[in-house]
């Protein structure tokens, strides 16, 4: 990779990530949760995932699916499932009964965190496309490939469903008022 592109990719993929990080504190605002806005995706900028973030930046989605193809795996993308506890990959673990990984339920503030992260990635790399199915449609693509434990799945699918039904304000006016209530997703 020359210089130019080097560069040309450092700067598109820092302004990806800042714009998301963005994207995601303004969305957990609205959620109610902003700390997890703070604190959201900072391993980005670590060299594990910054780095390959760079080399295989294209703009339209996600590095670590270009890393995944050319390596076969994305050291960048377990790096980062396992320091984020707003990926349900995060939440698995050996079961005691059975001998083998299986998905765990995630806390809820953290399922709130996915769907804005999970939002925010369908604005960024839709950009101006954008429409409130996007998110929905993208999880339920993947539904048949995930390991996610069955009362996460189907909180995040309400929540996203919401979004899609619903629009914008009245899912985050909802998950604010879960959170207020701290009984969270009593769904």
């Amino acid at each position: 990779m020359d210089i130019t592109t080097l560069a040309k990719n450092f700067r598109g993929h820092l302004r990806t990530v800042n714009q998301h990080r963005k994207m995601v504190l303004k969305h957990c605002i609205k959620a109610g949760i902003p700390i997890r806005g703070l604190l959201h995706d900072l391993s980005k900028y670590s060299p594990t995932e910054f780095i390959p973030g760079v080399l295989y930046y294209q703009g339209n989605r996600s590095p670590n699916e270009k890393e995944r193809e050319i390596s076969g795996y994305s050291k960048a993308w377990m790096h980062h499932k396992g320091r984020n506890r707003h990926h349900f990959e995060y939440w698995t673990d050996y079961s005691t009964v059975t001998k083998k990984m299986e998905a765990v339920p995630m806390p809820d503030i953290f399922i709130f965190e996915m769907f804005c992260d999970r939002v925010a990635a369908s604005k960024i790399y839709n950009k101006g496309k954008y429409t409130d199915d996007m998110p929905l449609n993208y999880f339920l693509r993947a539904r048949p490939k995930r390991l996610i434990a069955d009362d996460t799945a189907r909180k995040l699918e309400f929540l996203l469903t919401m979004l899609r039904d619903r629009g914008e304000d009245y899912t985050f006016r909802y998950i604010r008022r879960q959170v207020r209530k701290k009984k969270h997703c009593k769904l």
